[in-house]
């Protein structure tokens, strides 16, 4: 079977699996990394949202054979450690917001979130209402007015 290495949460991991997986089923079913969820498998709920190279994206989109040694790929398990505390910012903001009902999409909104803040700064700006319209992962509890919020208090505290 072919070798694919890349980085996981800051540690190079290598897995001998076929080309065509998809990278959400090497993070759970092979890594034991169980923060991103599948939903659709289409990229359409994002609840398995994670970072690749800083940047929010499927996994359940991206075949394994698609990454290179070089790309770090950072799910919610790897998230606190970009800061150094044992809970990042934003999952902190999504506490003290309640955000979570029934809690299965949390990990994608989170990330996308970060992802989203880190967009917004890199451009020179603070997050904006713009910008949360633009994010898209499902939540079918709906706490999507708490989620905003929480995006916006996590924003100001990173």
């Amino acid at each position: 079977m072919p070798e694919h290495t890349f980085i996981l949460n800051g540690e190079s991991v290598t897995v001998d699996i076929e080309d065509d997986v998809r990278l959400l089923w090497v993070l759970r079913d092979v890594l034991g990394v169980t923060g991103p969820k599948y939903g659709c498998g289409l990229g359409v709920c994002q609840a398995c949202t994670s970072h690749i190279n800083g940047k929010a994206f499927n996994p359940c989109s991206v075949p394994v054979k698609d990454l290179r040694p070089t790309d770090e790929v950072t799910t919610i398990e790897g998230l606190p450690a970009t800061v150094g505390g044992e809970l990042h910012p934003m999952q902190e903001a999504w506490l003290e917001y309640d955000v979570a009902q029934c809690g299965y999409c949390q990990p994608g909104q989170i990330m996308t979130a970060v992802a989203k803040v880190r967009q917004a700064r890199e451009e020179g700006r603070e997050i904006s209402e713009a910008d949360l319209d633009e994010i898209r992962n499902v939540c079918r509890c709906g706490t999507y007015h708490r989620i905003r919020e929480a995006i916006v208090a996590g924003a100001k505290k990173y």
